[in-house]
């Protein structure tokens, strides 16, 4: 595997890959790498010539009181990990590299991402698509792998690629999750045992969310709340965003037992922000297709 520290290094050494004909699967992380980044990274391998992985804590993404500071680092150890997973190339530029003067050039997709996480995170979805823009500049990719954890910004990449008519495919992974059902995240290191027990009340509640639908709940609203009750009876969870929303659009609907509905979630667990999500619904969709 090549470790890659500057932009000028990653285009040559892409650009011989190009020139020889080959296709390039491309995984973008901020490191600190775990099971779900592992499997983002055998797609790319297995559909790819040559694969390129990316780490970079990017700090457009994140508020004036977010964790930029103490986001878990350690280049050391992902390195080892992707080598043996045999990685091609990892770049790991340094914020000066990618950002060698304020950014005066923006990339946004309001309609995506000022709702739902964005709404508690301003500006943090645009710091995405900044740098993943960015970044699909500079490996020219033609897949790119990102995780359906962040079922949000997934939607957002997508949509961003198809008005920008970028040529890269953005191929959505199902979210790898703990043998109790939470959801893989390089943030999960930040709990504590109790946090750690306590945080299997987003799964639950996805869970919780399919009873009340197979049970006949036609109601957004009503899901919604049922759902923040749920959540906020286990005493360390802060529900911050409990939405039932059009799993393409992210708009509000009207009915759930029509079409496929998007639970997503964004709880507190202590001071640690994780997310979940689940589409429910796909029997209806499924039955209807079949008939």
């Amino acid at each position: 595997m090549r470790i890659i520290r500057t932009i000028a290094d990653l285009r040559d050494q892409l650009g011989v890959a190009r020139r020889d004909g080959k296709t390039i699967g491309f995984v973008p992380t901020m490191g600190f790498l775990h099971v779900g980044h592992m499997e983002l990274v055998a797609r790319a391998r297995a559909e790819n010539d040559v694969s390129v992985v990316s780490i970079f804590v990017n700090p457009l993404q994140f508020g004036a009181n977010e964790d930029l500071g103490k986001y878990p680092r350690d280049l050391a150890r992902d390195g080892t990990m992707l080598e043996a997973a045999g990685v091609d190339i990892l770049f790991a530029p340094e914020v000066s590299e990618m950002y060698p003067q304020p950014m005066l050039t923006l990339v946004d997709v309001p309609a995506l991402g000022n709702q739902l996480e964005g709404e508690v995170r301003p500006g943090h979805f645009a710091g995405v698509a900044t740098v993943v823009t960015k970044l699909f500049n500079l490996v020219q990719p033609d897949r790119a792998y990102f995780g359906e954890k962040d079922y949000q910004q997934v939607a957002l990449i997508k949509r961003m690629v198809e008005d920008l008519a970028q040529p890269v495919r953005v191929v959505a992974v199902p979210t790898v999750r703990e043998a109790d059902g939470l959801a893989c995240s390089s943030r999960n290191v930040y709990l504590d045992e109790r946090e750690r027990a306590a945080a299997v009340v987003l799964p639950k509640a996805l869970a919780e969310a399919e009873r009340l639908y197979s049970k006949g709940c036609d109601s957004p609203e009503e899901l919604e709340a049922a759902l923040s009750q749920f959540i906020a009876a286990e005493p360390l969870a802060t529900p911050e965003v409990v939405a039932v929303r059009h799993p393409e659009t992210l708009e509000r609907l009207s009915s759930l037992q029509s079409a496929p509905a998007l639970v997503a979630l964004f709880v507190r667990i202590g001071t640690t922000r994780l997310l979940d999500n689940r589409v429910i619904g796909m029997k209806s969709v499924k039955n209807s297709r079949a008939a």
